[in-house]
């Protein structure tokens, strides 16, 4: 019989052991670790230095076990529960790895490791919010790369970008390498600061990133500067490396605006759809989406209908054949996809979303009406879901729908000012539709915007070089503010009770519309106010049918009965036109020979102590 180890001889294996896992001799480690927990099965830290060991060589269940037992002898060991947690992670038990993250918190709240654990599982939830609250009280002075990285996530995610940007660069400052300059490169990017994102992507790739995301941000860099051929090449690349959805999808859109040609977009995807059928249902959305904006809808359904019986299980897709029904005119089809949806992911914000739609184009008002209300207790400031709930409003004859469809007080237009350096109004437009113009490099629209036959800028206007697209903010700064002041504070208007006497541009682009152009009706989900500010004119703007004009009320959705517009503008070269995210609103077609030259923006409040 082996006799029992002695305290001097439970130490030396610990330490032993501890050495050989960090000089990488993990399995001599576990080997050593599980000899002396057979030995001294009371000492908590031989179980944990055996979890740490076994999650090394990836035994995860038997890390759960070490580390379990670990904690069982030792309770405030913040080390044990910590690792624990991180396994849990790793076997997929998000729910008992936040108990052990926030036992260990509880024992230590400013315990680095179990915070960025803890930030990192609830951003994985969707609660971005509550790991930027967690990370927030850490990250002051702290030169921990991990914990940088982590709370710029959680300011990204939850839309904070331009201080993600500041968090990121601190952390390839304390930590310089591959990783953190690609973080750096894609918050640029989400910015559309695609200059300095570029700079950034290759900074990465040259340190050693060869992971797809580095070839995926350094494309739409390369996109957002109109350098096309580069950023198809690195498209290919990121999607040789690893087939991504959103390289294949973002590649997809690139061949259709440069060329017009639904063929060679979906012949594309035909092949990576044929390559893995069993993994390719995203792809086979994202195909549809394509024969839809090359104006091919019901074809669109055809295959959307088609692939949602193949994949009954697949939530995405009855999703998008339920969207694709109601706008070819199927209600009931749309409906039977919708329910399968929230059937597959109930309390699916995207899958409700689609019902209330499919109830609206089935005359199912009253039901859509609850749905809506669902809809806005889970997301109040979603722009789409108060839409929904208004045109249920409406359809019902509910007094609400018209103050928030108030168009004298909420729609107005505006002369945009004459910025610094321009004697006068004409002048500045004459040199702004110069400058927009040569920023209109695609054929045709992408796919996703509501617009038809005509093109979408790829650049930021906020980072243009061309000094009267730079000048823009300034020449409508003041109509923006003077909107603002005039909508009003307070109460419970969804408009006015977010209003704070400031904003922040979402983002800002131009389009640029051929004759038979106009845009779908359609909202602004993200936004708060909503604009349309118009370069060039053609003449058809003039004559009879308001052709040209922006109108307002008509939902972008199928509904029963249907809901004609209401409210029109007719559009003024220099006219900038503001109203709620939230209200539908499209373009009348025009006819003739001249373009549409517009610019729109969508603001958000700007935040407190702003």
């Amino acid at each position: 019989m082996t006799p029992p180890m002695t305290a001097q001889e439970i130490q030396t294996a610990l330490d032993t052991a501890a050495a050989r896992l960090r000089g990488g001799r993990t399995h001599d480690a576990v080997a050593l670790l599980q000899r002396t927990v057979e030995q001294a099965p009371k000492v908590a830290d031989a179980h944990r230095l055996l979890g740490l060991g076994r999650k090394a060589l990836r035994d995860y269940p038997g890390a759960e076990s070490a580390l379990q037992e670990a904690v069982a002898l030792d309770r405030r060991n913040i080390e044990s529960l910590t690792a624990l947690a991180d396994v849990q992670v790793l076997l997929g038990q998000g729910e008992a790895a936040e108990r052990s993250y926030r036992a260990a918190l509880a024992l230590n709240r400013r315990h680095v490791p179990a915070a960025v654990g803890l930030g990192e599982l609830l951003q994985w939830f969707g609660r971005a919010a509550e790991a930027l609250q967690l990370t927030t009280p850490l990250v002051e002075g702290s030169t921990d790369g991990r914990l940088l990285s982590q709370h710029g996530a959680a300011l990204k995610a939850t839309g904070r970008h331009e201080e993600a940007l500041a968090i990121y660069q601190r952390a390839a400052e304390a930590a310089p390498g591959p990783i953190a300059e690609h973080n750096v490169a894609a918050v640029l990017a989400d910015l559309r600061r695609h200059p300095e994102a570029e700079a950034a992507a290759r900074r990465a790739l040259a340190r050693g990133l060869r992971a797809p995301e580095g070839y995926l941000v350094l494309a739409h860099a390369l996109q957002g500067q109109d350098k096309l051929d580069e950023a198809e090449e690195n498209y290919r690349t990121a999607i040789r490396l690893r087939p991504d959805i959103e390289a294949i999808k973002d590649l997809a859109d690139l061949i259709w605006t440069r060329t017009a040609d639904v063929g060679a977009a979906t012949e594309m995807l035909d092949g990576f759809i044929a390559g893995q059928p069993d993994a390719a249902t995203p792809l086979m959305v994202i195909r549809a989406q394509v024969l839809e904006h090359a104006g091919r809808s019901e074809a669109s359904y055809e295959a959307l209908d088609l692939a949602a019986k193949r994949y009954p299980a697949d939530a995405g897709l009855a999703l998008a054949a339920s969207q694709q029904a109601a706008r070819v005119r199927r209600p009931a089809e749309a409906l039977v996809h919708a329910e399968q949806a929230v059937k597959l992911a109930p309390g699916d914000f995207r899958a409700l979303n689609t019902l209330v739609e499919a109830q609206l184009a089935a005359g199912q008002i009253d039901k859509a009406a609850a749905g809506a209300v669902e809809l806005r207790r889970m997301q109040p400031d979603d722009q789409h879901a108060l839409a929904l709930q208004a045109t249920a409003w409406r359809l019902l004859g509910d007094i609400r729908y018209q103050a928030l469809y108030d168009y004298d007080s909420l729609v107005r237009p505006y002369v945009i000012d004459t910025p610094e350096g321009w004697p006068d109004l004409s002048a500045y437009l004459a040199d702004l539709a110069q400058g927009l113009r040569e920023m209109h490099v695609t054929r045709t629209h992408p796919v996703g915007q509501s617009l038809r036959h005509g093109s979408q800028t790829n650049q930021s206007l906020l980072n243009a070089a061309h000094p009267a697209v730079k000048a823009f903010t300034q020449a409508v700064d003041g109509p923006i503010r003077r909107h603002i002041e005039a909508i009003g504070q307070g109460g419970k208007h969804p408009v006015r009770m977010r209003n704070r006497g400031g904003y922040a541009v979402a983002g800002i682009w131009s389009v640029r519309l051929r004759p038979g152009g106009f845009h779908i009706d359609h909202v602004h989900p993200e936004g708060w106010l909503s604009s349309a500010c118009y370069i060039e004119l053609p003449r058809a703007v003039e004559g009879e049918g308001r052709q040209g004009w922006i109108q307002f009320g008509q939902p972008g959705i199928a509904t029963e009965p249907p809901l004609p517009a209401e409210h029109w503008v007719k559009p003024e070269p220099g006219m900038l036109v503001l109203f709620p995210s939230y209200m539908w609103h499209g373009t009348v077609p025009f006819e003739g020979e001249e373009p549409r030259l517009t610019v729109a923006f969508d603001l958000v409040p700007d935040r407190p102590g702003r």
